[in-house]
């Protein structure tokens, strides 16, 4: 099965906030859905269920402490004037955020799991098959804009099963973190 380790966004404000934006770029890309909205920590492929115990135990360890990010401005990867990805990214927690993915990267990589890059904070609003107009001057529209602010309580092990309508995400396991 195909998995991934995420952390979801669900402050409803700030998912608004997203769709909005969503709404008021005009690009010729595909938007991610609302309810799909997360941080993918660590993405792991496609491992078997014997593997997924494994990891499920291993994370079922993770302690951390819940903690604020604030979502601020819109990007692209690799670069505006030629995007695959249109993300949101965080201002305020991007420190504590970046050190919980540190502690999933070391208890992962005791399993074998090594990640190809280092995290990269950011919320995909937009993913782009086709190569598309340069769309800087929309970006830097709102490179400073503010999402809003949403509490990390959650780390979860997700199931990712590609659909031709989207992915169609679903839980394995919730580490909560305490208050």
């Amino acid at each position: 099965m195909r998995i991934f380790v995420a952390i979801e966004i669900s402050d409803h404000d700030v998912l608004n906030s997203i769709n909005q934006i969503q709404t008021e770029l005009n690009i010729q890309a595909k938007p991610v859905e609302v309810h799909n909205m997360h941080f993918t920590v660590q993405f792991l492929g496609e491992v078997s269920e014997e593997l997924v115990k494994k990891i499920s135990s291993e994370l079922s360890s993770l302690e951390f402490n819940q903690f604020s990010v604030s979502f601020v401005g819109i990007g692209a990867f690799p670069r505006p004037n030629s995007p695959r990805i249109i993300w949101v990214g965080i201002d305020d927690g991007i420190g504590e955020l970046e050190k919980l993915a540190g502690v999933i990267h070391t208890k992962l990589s005791q399993l074998g799991f090594q990640s190809d890059k280092k995290f990269k904070p950011h919320v995909t609003i937009f993913r782009i098959k086709k190569k598309i107009e340069d769309v800087s001057a929309q970006l830097q529209r709102f490179s400073t804009h503010s999402f809003g602010k949403q509490v990390i309580s959650e780390v979860k092990l997700k199931k990712s099963e590609l659909t031709p309508n989207g992915p169609i995400y679903t839980d394995l396991l919730i580490v909560k973190g305490k208050k």
